[in-house]
């Protein structure tokens, strides 16, 4: 999961609930900077057990570039609600769903809409659905298909984990494994007051919707065809390094797509929160690039 350095959303951005015809979902909503040109509206997805706090860092740079950006959690992530036990409630087009009316209810469609790794396939599937309320569509550190199998093994720990235990003994175990550097001083989580805003959000992920997206993750079929007869442009992007999806599979993506690939040094699979300053550089720039041709 990605692991900001702060769930505190940055100056002038916005958390709210965000009103759609098919429930609430809580966003940060970040504006443009002061004095700079409007040049689009971007939606960002969080990946599995991560939230809208994952995109803390992209919001000013890209607010500076002219963008305003909306993070959203999806249905039974963090601090939006739903099913506790209703695994149906998160089906792919479901959520692909929710996406839609995210867009309709900001009511500024074309939107960019980004996506990270679960939030990727998420973001594929509503593009399938409808892709009219879309002006392009990022892939971050999101493949074609199902997850590597290390990581698919490391997802059935988790589904098993639920199936016997609470949500908090689940994330004490999970702490239980960490490395020892890391829980200490809160290495990679930052620090103590991280580690609780990082609890506290994995109690806020509904267990039906940890179970139902886990699955897709595992079992999500190659759907690239499909995408690339969507009228769209695409940008592929990811880190250096990336154990989720092999870098291989990305760039054969990305060429299958006819898409932009972007690869941000420094970074694994989470460049938002790696190497946020040229993530955002990387969006703007593809970003900038699909608004001039529009012109």
């Amino acid at each position: 999961m990605s692991r900001p350095a702060t769930f505190v959303p940055p100056a002038g951005a916005r958390a709210y609930s965000l009103r759609t015809a098919r429930g609430e979902f809580a966003v940060v909503d970040a504006p443009v900077a002061d004095g700079v040109e409007p040049r689009g509206v971007a939606l960002l997805l969080p990946g599995f057990t991560g939230s809208k706090e994952d995109f803390n860092p992209l919001h000013v740079p890209l607010a500076e570039r002219g963008y305003r950006t909306v993070a959203v959690d999806g249905r039974g992530q963090f601090e939006t609600d739903g099913p506790e036990h209703d695994e149906s409630a998160y089906a792919q087009e479901e959520l692909a769903r929710d996406v839609l009316a995210q867009v309709a209810a900001l009511g500024t469609a074309p939107v960019h809409l980004m996506g990270h790794s679960l939030g990727g396939q998420v973001s594929r599937a509503a593009v399938l659905l409808d892709h009219s309320p879309f002006a392009s569509l990022t892939l971050m550190a999101s493949g074609p298909a199902q997850i590597s199998a290390s990581q698919q093994e490391r997802v059935k720990l988790l589904r098993d984990a639920l199936a016997v235990m609470t949500m908090a003994e689940v994330w004490d175990a999970i702490q239980a494994m960490e490395a020892p550097e890391e829980t200490a001083t809160g290495g990679l989580d930052g620090g103590l007051d991280n580690r609780a805003d990082l609890r506290r959000r994995w109690m806020g992920n509904k267990p039906a919707q940890l179970l139902a997206t886990g699955r897709q993750l595992c079992s999500e079929p190659d759907r690239v065809a499909e995408l690339a007869a969507v009228p769209l442009p695409f940008h592929v992007l990811s880190g250096a390094l990336d154990d989720t999806w092999p870098l291989a599979l990305l760039d054969e993506m990305a060429a299958r797509l006819g898409a932009r690939r972007t690869v941000v040094e420094g970074a694994e699979h989470s460049p938002n929160t790696d190497r946020p300053l040229a993530t955002a550089r990387s969006l703007a720039d593809f970003w900038d690039a699909r608004t001039d041709s529009a012109l």
